[in-house]
């Protein structure tokens, strides 16, 4: 099988600092891509900067500033402009209270990074992508987008958002040679449940006890293989579990 050769790709990706970003960026650029890391945290994009060399270039971005988003493709140096893949991983989950008692300002946070970032991201990028036809648009979405659980309520529905939207960039990029793939990981150990519960360490490590989850690098390599198989192939979405993770019974409330 002729796989693309990742030597020839100029990689973005969103939310770079940390989890399924980090662990991207570093295999890509393992296999000789060029990598465009993006995210807010300074430091640790300098780390990262550091630690992939020359092939790295690093931009401190926030998704939710959607000029700075619109202007990110026009601000890149040669050799990094021509953008093959976008990693739209960017997101985050706040809080986990039902509906009724949950907090807006983590509500307005999760729509304003999974939704509207996640959009501003993709469309700053596809109007190069289509002029050159070529090029892979990548959505970290969630199994949240199919499976509802007590708490998940608007970061269900902002991958359920994700899911949709990619399958209708899929529809519109019909006769261009423009890929788009949805990975949909299932409970997998990183900074999530620490952003979820506030820094709240304990309340963090609890949804991981007695589970081998999934890891960054997993989630990494699922997306590495669907950006590196032939350019015929697209992969529209990849859902992804720990062995000891499966889909629940309906619950019942009897009287």
């Amino acid at each position: 099988m002729e796989r693309a050769d990742p030597k020839s790709l100029t990689v973005l990706v969103t939310g770079a600092t940390s989890g399924f970003g980090a662990a991207i960026a570093r295999r890509f650029a393992a296999e000789g891509a060029k990598v465009i890391a993006t995210g807010r945290r300074r430091e640790r994009l300098a780390a990262l900067k550091k630690e992939l060399g020359a092939r790295c270039h690093a931009v401190a971005l926030d998704v939710r500033d959607r000029k700075a988003v619109e202007a990110l493709p026009r601000s890149l140096p040669n050799g990094f402009a021509a953008v093959d893949v976008v990693v739209a991983n960017a997101g985050l989950a706040r809080g986990l209270e039902p509906a009724p008692q949950a907090d807006l300002d983590d509500w307005d946070a999760m729509i304003a990074t999974n939704v509207a970032g996640l959009a501003y991201t993709v469309r700053a990028f596809l109007p190069g992508m289509v002029e050159r036809d070529r090029g892979h648009v990548v959505v970290l979405g969630s199994v949240a987008a199919d499976f509802p659980y007590p708490g998940g309520n608007c970061y269900g529905a902002t991958k359920a958002f994700a899911l949709q939207f990619a399958q209708n960039l899929r529809a519109d990029l019909l006769g261009s040679n423009v890929r788009v793939t949805d990975v949909e990981p299932g409970l997998a150990e990183t900074e999530f449940s620490l952003v979820r519960f506030r820094g709240d360490a304990e309340k963090a490590k609890a949804p991981y006890r007695g589970i081998d989850a999934l890891t960054a690098e997993d989630v990494a390599e699922a997306v590495f293989w669907a950006c590196t198989l032939p350019r015929r192939v697209n992969v529209n979405r990849l859902q992804m579990m720990p062995v000891m993770q499966a889909c629940g019974p309906f619950a019942f409330k009897r009287r």
